[in-house]
């Protein structure tokens, strides 16, 4: 499946993909929001009445929030999705099922939704339950109780001769279809959400650090705050949203096949080079991500988890190979897409040709974003249609400003 599509990126491309970047991020005052939330949460769970503070539970941010990968959803019906574990440090395997533990959670997470007026029910799924937030707020919060398992994670991964540099922080989660859900047992679903976000940094640490850096001297001088992670963002985060804005453009219609973004972040993590420039990462994750998806022996494809290699991100692929047909599918695509793109040099028509892989009105931000400053506007067609949806079926037709900017 690998290509060598390593095009000369010229000016506009290289200004329009920063642009795209920019227009897919969300606003501080999310993540703020994020933070705030789990941290609440947090605090009632530790609270001097509550039913499980005896078990020393914590709260972390996990997924993309976590990763800083999170792009603006495409319609404002869609919410924003958190998601947080909480760990119990101060209870084992061998003193609770998992049914219990998700029931106590659960019982202290229905008082917190009282107790914050929440108008919507504590809602149970398969391994977290649900707090919805209010309709205004565009957000709900998954959160997944777990139990530390670290000494048995590495005792694992030694057994398997594999890396368990990042198994201190693994914990046991709670799995409704798991066999041994019920009763009392050392066999646990496994995660380490800790250890990924870990591994996640360590792939992108020297420019976040440089650009974190930057940042503090300009705000510094401004006389602000210090900077939070959140407000920084790296070339390997923002080809990640773009990324991730594409399949999301591609597969609205078949969400069954979309490639699911731990997929995506971990093979584009494991490409990229330490890029400067987000066109730069893009066509390297573009290009190499594949080379990181490894055969079993029985033939089947392996996508290891970076934080536990005895999971794989793509077991679900052996029984569904329409799942790995959309990944390869929708890799195919996104290589023609920008790669035809990063060649023109103009932002009029970079912006029709990536309308369909990135959504028409998305497009048409990023080329008036791109092409702010200009002294003529584009003037827009009669054929130019106007929300994502119609892309998906429509001709894109711009016309005006042909210039390179």
């Amino acid at each position: 499946m690998n290509v060598h599509l390593r095009p000369t990126i010229t000016r506009d491309a290289e200004e329009f993909l920063e642009a795209l970047a920019e227009e897919l991020e969300i606003p501080p005052y999310r993540y703020e929001q994020a933070e705030t939330s789990y941290k609440s949460l947090g605090e009632w769970l530790n609270r001097e009445d509550s039913s499980i503070r005896q078990f020393d539970p914590q709260v972390h941010i996990q997924g993309s929030f976590g990763l800083g990968t999170v792009v603006v959803p495409i319609s404002d019906d869609e919410h924003y999705d958190i998601d947080a574990v909480v760990e119990f440090r101060k209870l084992t395997k061998g003193e609770i099922t998992q049914k219990e533990l998700k029931r106590r959670l659960g019982v202290e997470m229905r008082l917190y939704a009282i107790y914050r007026r929440m108008n919507k029910p504590v809602v149970e799924h398969r391994r977290c339950w649900r707090l919805e937030y209010a309709d205004g707020a565009q957000f709900h919060m998954d959160v997944t109780p777990g139990l530390l398992n670290g000494l048995e994670q590495v005792v694992l991964l030694k057994a398997r001769g594999l890396d368990l540099s990042l198994a201190d922080t693994a914990i046991a989660i709670t799995d409704i279809d798991h066999p041994f859900y019920e009763i009392l047992s050392p066999t646990w679903p496994r995660s380490n959400p800790r250890g990924y976000l870990k591994w996640f940094h360590s792939r992108m640490a020297v420019i976040f650090e440089l650009r974190k850096r930057e940042l503090m001297r300009k705000s510094l001088r401004a006389g602000t705050e210090p900077i939070p992670d959140y407000e920084v963002r790296t070339p390997l985060q923002s080809a990640i949203m773009i990324l991730k804005r594409h399949r999301d453009i591609m597969f609205i219609t078949r969400s069954d096949e979309r490639p699911i973004s731990i997929i995506l972040t971990t093979l584009a993590a494991h490409a990229y080079n330490g890029e400067d420039k987000i066109s730069d990462a893009l066509f390297t994750i573009l290009t190499n991500m594949d080379r990181f998806i490894e055969r079993s022996q029985d033939g089947s494809l392996v996508i290891a988890n970076p934080s536990d290699p005895s999971e794989n991100f793509a077991d679900k692929w052996k029984k569904h190979p329409e799942r790995a047909a959309a990944f390869f599918e929708w890799l195919g695509r996104a290589r023609e897409d920008f790669s035809r793109a990063a060649v023109l040099s103009n932002k009029q028509l970079i912006a029709e040709h990536l309308a369909k892989g990135v959504g028409v009105g998305t497009a048409e931000r990023v080329k008036k974003r791109s092409v702010a400053g200009l002294a003529a506007p584009a003037v827009l067609s009669k054929g130019l249609v106007s929300n994502e949806a119609q892309a998906r079926s429509s001709a894109v037709q711009l016309k005006g400003d042909r210039r390179s900017a």
